[in-house]
């Protein structure tokens, strides 16, 4: 076994079954519908105690007034990804906006260009953003401008919430990734401070900087948050099938394999027996369980992580979120308070 295979899979095996027995007590206290259900991992890959964050679905609209970015590099990130996620967070009450980085260009270039708007349709977003940097060659952009642009982005949207590929993530290969990660870990931190870009300041934009992140990767190396998603498979299912210029769900392939088994003499229960509901099974039960592997490029399906965690359906992210500081708790002027004396 090569280094970087054992690596992998003794971190992730590490950091998905030493949780498996705390979360599944966890889901049998209440009805599931707390967000932060906690428990507590063995160790992460820098040795110091990780917790894993348990995050159910909230009735109501608990997020009401936040504003969540999806940034993808290309059409199918975000639904192959994160598809779960970002429905049960719009449910939940964010005003949502899509943004894609590359042109996906090769290949159908106006035909991904629609889906991408098909989908933040889908997700009932205000807009969907597309910033057309060449496919596959992003890594060739000067990262500079594509920052400007986010930052931007930030502040004109008022941006809460980020959703995108981890910029930490060791084993990505993918040069769009890479490059649409780090350039939005940047901007997100600059975005905040008045110094940066001053002229958006004199359009009467002001210093934001989106403080919660939901970073996914193909071989994630640090997972801190598996939200559920069971409630929201269907979405993720339906948000796939729309992108119907690249694979690997919206091209018809239930039907297809439906087609190709009936002139065999056989059938698949699984598949149904309707051309639509052959397709849907196909992504939810192919794509997403029992091939995703290769399908969907995942190390683990998102039922399998669903059970690792007590859960039937489920995906992973490194979450960050920054500290919420009370300008009224200064420390230095608490500490003077209490101690200084007369001199």
């Amino acid at each position: 076994m090569e280094r970087k295979d054992f690596l992998k899979k003794g971190l992730v095996s590490g950091a998905l079954l030493g949780v498996s027995a705390l979360a599944s007590a966890s889901n049998s206290v209440g009805n599931g519908t707390t967000q932060d259900s906690k428990s507590t991992t063995g160790r992460n890959p820098e040795g110091d105690p990780e917790e894993v964050v348990i995050e159910r679905a909230i009735p109501g609209k608990p997020h009401k007034g936040k504003v969540l970015l999806a940034i993808q590099a290309h059409s199918d990130d975000i639904p192959l990804f994160a598809g779960g996620t970002v429905a049960k967070l719009m449910d939940e009450g964010y005003t949502g906006y899509l943004l894609r980085t590359s042109d996906d260009s090769s290949g159908d270039a106006l035909g991904n260009k629609l889906d991408n708007e098909k989908i933040a349709k889908y997700y009932k977003m205000g807009k969907a953003y597309d910033f057309l940097y060449p496919h596959h060659q992003m890594d060739s952009i000067q990262i500079q401008d594509m920052k400007a642009r986010l930052i931007f982005l930030f502040r004109l949207l008022k941006v809460d919430t980020i959703v995108t590929w981890d910029p930490w993530e060791h084993y990505e290969e993918n040069p769009d990734h890479i490059a649409t990660a780090h350039a939005v870990e940047a901007a997100r931190w600059m975005a905040g401070m008045a110094t940066d870009y001053p002229e958006h300041l004199d359009a009467g934009l002001k210093p934001h900087a989106p403080g919660e992140r939901y970073y996914f990767s193909r071989e994630p190396q640090r997972i801190n948050r598996i939200v559920d998603i069971s409630n929201y498979i269907n979405n993720k299912v339906e948000v796939n099938m729309l992108n119907t210029t690249k694979g690997p769900a919206g091209q018809n392939d239930g039907k297809k394999l439906k087609d190709r088994l009936a002139k065999e003499g056989k059938k698949l229960p699984i598949l149904g027996d309707s051309d639509q509901s052959a397709d849907f099974n196909y992504v939810r039960d192919f794509v997403f369980d029992i091939d995703s592997r290769r399908l969907n490029f995942s190390q683990i399906s998102n039922r399998e992580l669903g059970k690792q965690y007590g859960l039937e359906w489920a995906e992973r992210f490194h979450y960050i979120k920054d500290l919420d500081v009370d300008p009224s708790q200064n420390q230095l002027e608490q500490y003077i308070k209490k101690n200084a004396v007369p001199k």
